[in-house]
């Protein structure tokens, strides 16, 4: 398959991740990281035309400072590109909101399994504006929303800044099999814990400071064929929407890229629970 077009910041050809240089911010705060994608994995022709579309949203997310910054043009930008994959109304693509797994219990995910509406979070322990999103605006839509039932956050780990990416994302995972995903998560995005690195001491007194209690089990999961296997997972997923820059969030199939502005995800949750409810609507 075509691979989606995205910014040509590099001469460098896409191959599997490496260390990254470090990124360079846009005008609105995202991480200008370019991804590299995967090797020709195979996915259905409707997901790959709207694959495209995420890597559009990734481009206009850190394309130069002559980009419409407005929420409403950031948040509906998606829907002005080409139709094919036939986008909802509120510029969400069907074949992209099937990528919402609702696993009952998942350890990386929190909000019912059947809310109406469900972010879709990939990111790096180490990108510094994915730590800004983790701070300064999942909590209030944690509290604005998840607690209400009406959105679930699914973690997609989407490592692209090296070994530290890579064994850090094992780790979270790690933390998740013993239910301190998200405690871990929050550690590991604080305040200043990104400049500390993420070597394996540091991992684990961050599964210390998350409350992980078994942390001879804890070192061995981080080291583990599974915690490879779901990186692995998460990351060729990320590469075959397109994503070219973390963090990258699906919002009921409506792509969104960089850590926007705040109101940008309450009015993509909102659009999304409105256009959720009258299709429950109609069911009924």
């Amino acid at each position: 398959m075509s691979h989606p077009p995205q910014p040509q910041k590099s001469g460098k050809s896409p191959q599997s991740p490496k260390p990254a240089k470090t990124p360079k911010s846009s005008q609105s705060g995202k991480s200008g990281q370019t991804a590299k994608r995967g090797r020709g994995v195979l996915i259905g022709a409707g997901v790959a035309t709207a694959a495209v579309l995420l890597g559009l949203a990734s481009y206009s997310a850190t394309k130069p400072a002559d980009r419409d910054d407005t929420p409403a043009a950031v948040a509906t930008g998606p829907s002005a590109a080409p139709d094919a994959a036939g986008p909802q109304g509120d510029g969400a693509y069907p074949e992209l909101e099937k990528l919402a797994r609702r696993t009952e219990g998942d350890p990386l995910a929190q909000g019912k399994a059947d809310a109406p509406v469900v972010l879709v979070e990939y990111a790096d322990f180490k990108c510094g504006y994915c730590g800004k999103f983790a701070r300064d605006t999942e909590p209030d839509l944690v509290k604005k929303y998840v607690e209400k039932g009406v959105l679930r956050i699914e973690w997609r780990n989407f490592p692209i800044f090296g070994e530290e990416s890579e064994a850090v994302a094992r780790a979270a995972w790690a933390a998740g099999q013993q239910g301190e995903f998200w405690r871990f998560h929050q550690a590991a995005y604080a305040e200043g814990a990104k400049e500390k690195g993420y070597g394996k001491d540091r991992l684990t007194a961050l599964a210390k400071e998350a409350g992980v209690k078994d942390l001879d089990r804890f070192t061995a999961d981080s080291d583990g064929a599974q915690a490879r296997a779901a990186v692995k997972k998460d990351q060729e997923e990320a590469y075959r929407l397109g994503a070219t820059s973390t963090p990258s969030f699906l919002v009921n199939g409506r792509p969104i890229a960089g850590a926007q502005p705040e109101e940008v995800f309450h009015q993509a949750i909102e659009a999304a629970a409105d256009r959720a409810g009258k299709s429950g609507a109609k069911q009924r």
